[in-house]
């Protein structure tokens, strides 16, 4: 990904949110309905709005895409495409599913207490959120992700 974009995705598209972020875009997810509030949150971020509202985006100066389709997979496509975006694998999984933050890397000693015992005796690299403070493991096969293969084809 050459540039950095980031996303101000509604509330109707809340499943899409978690998905840009788990291929490594900053996707704010705003639950909010007021139309007011959406584009000077846009504004002021300067992100692109993802809705299925018909009615966002008709002033001049917001940038928006509408979706226009259900299905997630499509919902993807379409931004990827709409946008000429092309996710960088490195960043797979590098965000928090819950709060959009970056993930820092941590000590594999620092989380013992924090994972399931399976999990940290058969994972090496974790990462944790500094805003929730939640921690995941790092699979080498999610950059290499099944995902990202079927959405290629």
């Amino acid at each position: 990904m050459s540039e950095q974009v980031s996303f101000l995705v509604t509330k109707e598209l809340g499943k899409l949110a978690k998905w840009l972020r788990i291929i490594g875009f900053d996707a704010k997810y705003i639950p909010a309905s007021e139309k007011n509030q959406i584009v000077v949150c846009s504004l002021r971020e300067n992100r692109i709005i993802l809705t299925r509202n018909k009615r966002i985006g008709l002033r001049q100066g917001i940038r928006v895409v509408h979706i226009d389709y259900d299905d997630l997979m499509r919902q993807l496509r379409q931004v990827l495409d709409e946008l000429g975006l092309k996710p960088d694998s490195n960043l797979f999984f590098m965000r928090c599913v819950l709060c959009n933050e970056p993930l820092r890397e941590v000590k594999k000693e620092t989380v013992k207490a924090e994972v399931p015992e399976y999990v940290f005796n058969t994972q090496d690299e974790f990462v944790r959120c500094g805003c929730c403070k939640r921690v995941y493991p790092v699979r080498e096969s999610h950059r290499r992700s099944r995902w990202w293969k079927k959405y290629r084809r």
